[in-house]
Order: C-alpha cells, then sequence, then structure tokens
C-alpha cells in the first residue's frame, strides 16, 4: 500500500522562501549583457556583476565579502532547519545529526579555507541570476587568465533534493578553475519549496542561460560539459534526458543537447522504483521522497534508465552525448549498483557510456575527502584530462601546474571518513 503523501505540505512555487533573496530578472539580465554597466544599480545580495572588473575600494570590497559570507551562513542554517523539520528528531536523526556534526567540526579547517577563497577570490562571479524563479542563481568560477575561450563545466550539487546549494559546489569549482575550466554551479529550488519537476525546470534553464551567454566570461559555447553529483546527478540526467525526448519529438527548445559534449555523473541516482525502500531505511522517509517526487506514479518518469527504455521515446537516445559515471564502492548512501546497471542500460541501448569504479571509497570520499587531501587525484584528473583532450597548449599547462594544496589534515580527513553520516 502507498504510504499518504498528502500531509507533506509544498510551499508556493511562486512565493521566496526566507532564505531567498529579492531578484529582478530583467534588469538583472540586462546588466549582466552590458559590459560598461554600473554595477552600483545591483539591487541584489549577490555579485551579480558584469565580465569586466569593477572597481571598488578596499573598504567596499570587505564591506561586499562581509555581507555575501553573512547571507551564505544564513541559508545554510535555514537549509539545516529545514532538513531537520521534514525529517523529525527520532532517536535514528538524532545520532545522524550528531554524527553530521563531527563530520563537519572534524572537517573545519578545510571548510574555512574554501569559504574564504569562495568569499573574496576576484575569479569568482557570485549569484548570478539565471531565472525568475527563487533560488534561480548560479556561481561562476573563472580562471586566472582567460586567454581563450575556456571549456566549461554546468556542475548540479547534490542535497538529498532538500539541501542542494550551489555552494557545494566551491571546492570543485576553484580547483577546476585553476586548471583553465570555467565551472557554473548551478542553485535550484528544493523540496519543499520545489518538487522534482521544479528542480528540473531549474537545471534545464541554468543550462539554457549558460549555453546562450557564457561566452561573455570567456567561455566556449562549443564545450559545455554537465555534471551532478548524488541528488544532483539524478536531476541533471533527468534535464539532460527529458531535453532530449523533447528535441526528438520537436518541441520548441532553448537549449540543444548537441551544446552538451558529455555528462558527468558522480554517485548517482538513475533508477528511483529501486532505491524508494533503501532511502526509507537510510532515513529519508518513504512519504518525503514521495512527496519529492511527486507521487509514486512519477518516478519512472523522473528515472533516466527507465524513460530510455520506452520504445515510443527509444530514438531519442541517439542523439545523447557520452555519459560517464564515477562510483564508490563503499557508498552506502547510494549503491554502486544504481551507477551499474545504469550503464549497461545505456550500452544495451547504443548510449555511449563509461563507468569508473573506485574500490573503497565511500559516497563523500570522491567529492569531499579526496579533493581537502590535495595531491593526485583519479576522478579529478580524469576530468581535466577528458575536457582538455585535443588541447596540447591546455594539457601541457595542466601538467605544468602546481600540485593540489592539501586543505586538510590528514588524520583528521580519515576521522571525519570514519564518523561520516553519509
Amino acid at each position: 500500500m502507498t504510504t499518504p503523501i498528502t500531509s507533506l505540505p509544498v510551499e508556493s512555487k511562486s512565493s521566496s522562501s526566507s532564505s531567498s533573496v529579492d531578484m529582478n530578472p530583467n534588469s538583472d539580465t540586462l546588466r549582466l549583457r552590458r559590459n560598461n554597466n554600473n554595477n552600483n544599480n545591483n539591487n541584489n545580495n549577490g555579485d551579480n556583476v558584469s565580465p569586466q572588473k569593477t572597481c571598488l575600494s578596499r573598504s567596499q570590497s570587505i564591506s561586499i565579502d562581509i555581507g555575501h559570507a553573512a547571507s551564505e551562513i544564513n541559508l545554510i542554517t535555514h537549509l539545516a532547519f529545514t532538513l531537520l523539520r521534514y525529517l523529525g528528531l527520532g532517536r535514528r536523526w538524532m545520532l545522524r545529526l550528531l554524527a553530521l556534526l563531527l563530520y563537519a567540526m572534524l572537517l573545519l579547517p578545510g571548510f574555512l579555507r574554501v569559504v574564504y577563497q569562495f568569499c573574496v577570490s576576484s575569479q569568482v562571479r557570485r549569484s548570478i541570476v539565471y531565472g525568475d524563479q527563487p533560488r534561480n542563481r548560479l556561481d561562476l568560477y573563472l580562471p586566472n587568465n582567460i586567454d581563450s575561450p575556456k571549456p566549461v563545466v554546468i556542475f548540479v550539487t547534490g542535497g538529498a533534493w532538500i539541501i542542494g546549494y550551489k555552494a557545494w559546489g566551491a571546492l570543485l569549482g576553484l580547483q577546476l578553475a585553476e586548471r583553465d575550466i570555467i565551472v557554473a554551479s548551478i542553485d535550484y529550488r528544493n523540496f519543499p519549496q520545489g518538487t522534482i519537476s521544479d528542480m528540473v525546470e531549474d537545471v534545464s534553464q541554468g543550462i539554457s542561460f549558460i549555453c546562450k551567454n557564457i561566452s561573455e566570461y570567456g567561455g566556449d559555447p562549443s564545450r559545455i560539459y554537465l555534471m551532478g553529483q548524488s541528488a544532483g546527478a539524478h536531476i541533471s540526467s533527468c534535464a539532460l534526458f527529458l531535453q532530449a525526448i523533447k528535441e526528438f519529438k520537436g518541441d520548441s527548445l532553448s537549449w540543444r543537447i548537441s551544446q552538451i559534449k558529455a555528462y558527468f555523473g558522480l554517485s548517482g541516482v538513475y533508477n528511483l522504483p529501486n532505491l524508494v525502500e533503501h532511502f526509507n531505511q537510510r532515513g529519508l522517509h518513504r512519504s518525503i521522497f514521495l512527496s519529492i517526487m511527486e507521487g509514486e506514479e512519477s518516478l519512472k518518469h523522473f528515472s533516466p534508465e527507465l524513460i530510455i527504455e520506452d520504445p515510443s521515446v527509444r530514438n531519442a537516445v541517439s542523439i545523447l552525448p557520452r555519459i560517464i559515471l564515477f562510483h564508490g564502492t563503499e557508498d552506502f548512501t547510494i549503491p554502486a549498483h544504481a551507477s551499474i546497471t545504469f550503464v549497461e542500460t545505456l550500452k544495451r541501448l547504443g548510449v555511449p557510456a563509461d563507468l569508473t569504479l573506485f574500490k573503497g571509497k565511500t559516497h563523500t570520499d570522491l567529492f569531499v575527502q579526496d579533493p581537502l587531501r590535495g595531491g593526485k587525484d583519479e576522478l579529478f584528473d580524469y576530468i581535466v584530462s577528458y575536457i582538455h583532450a585535443g588541447d596540447a597548449n591546455a594539457l601541457a599547462k595542466v601538467a605544468m601546474a602546481p600540485t593540489r594544496k592539501r586543505l586538510c589534515p590528514e588524520l583528521l580527513l580519515k576521522l571525519a571518513g570514519m564518523v561520516s553520516p553519509f
């Protein structure tokens, strides 16, 4: 019997959450496209500026950075309380909350360094408006020297569809920017502010915005890659696959599949019906999960692995880009089997697809602990090499680049891995 889901309200899709800021999409978009515009007219809390650098006094710059940091902390706090409100305060979740707090405290030295760099770096363009809905914003991470058009990664963060936030992509964005790759980290409406169709719509609109505007920031529109992690991998793959179906049917489009060179899915979910009970046992209660996914009848529609099995849209798979998946074998949040069965289905249907399994890696190792560790990183190095393949100059610069800095002591990283609730 299906668990009733009507008891979980969804906030109005047209209203802002308490953490969102005032946005005027028309004027913000206009400001984005005018290189000579005066940034003083920006009435948003984010640093929505034109590609040209704005000259600010040191005191003005510090004031902006402090204000931005405060708004980030306020939003993160709001997201945390939203998660607790919907998951409840039972014994299981109290233990998980304590584990999460301990996990965050152990990694705090690394997190603080990332937050500081995110807030003060002149190479980060924060909170650029891409749509007219709450949370329709993105952060851009730019290389220091844009002497030629650079490849672009559109990144969609995870967060159990409840606490996803664009700033979770800061570490990846900062590190890829050091390798001459522009990163656009997209924010999107979370539950209960929106449900899965809203999240997919937001991400699709963010992709469209990047495809149309990234050249103004030094990006190469012909080298755009889409990447998602965890719930972000699910949302972004849904956006990609549903767009392919629309394109195959001849619907009106704001971006085309051919504009995406490849898709990177990290520790993702691609078959929802197979994981409903697993998530319930892990603490994401069935009633909440089905509310997020708009009911049990919608699970198939938002499962990329099942979408492409539909004979009526089977031919749409022919226009999909290469699908490249990564998963840790010790991932208990989303088992590696989710990626294994997805890539098997893709290959059976003729879609170019690859899967790399990382032995002994957990759900957070690949995205948090390993990047904080610095040095060589198989996943990071693979993505950089794949994106720069065929560009001898870029590969030569990458080879000469300094080793990534360690951001957190090894002891703390190991202890964090031991207490991680993920």
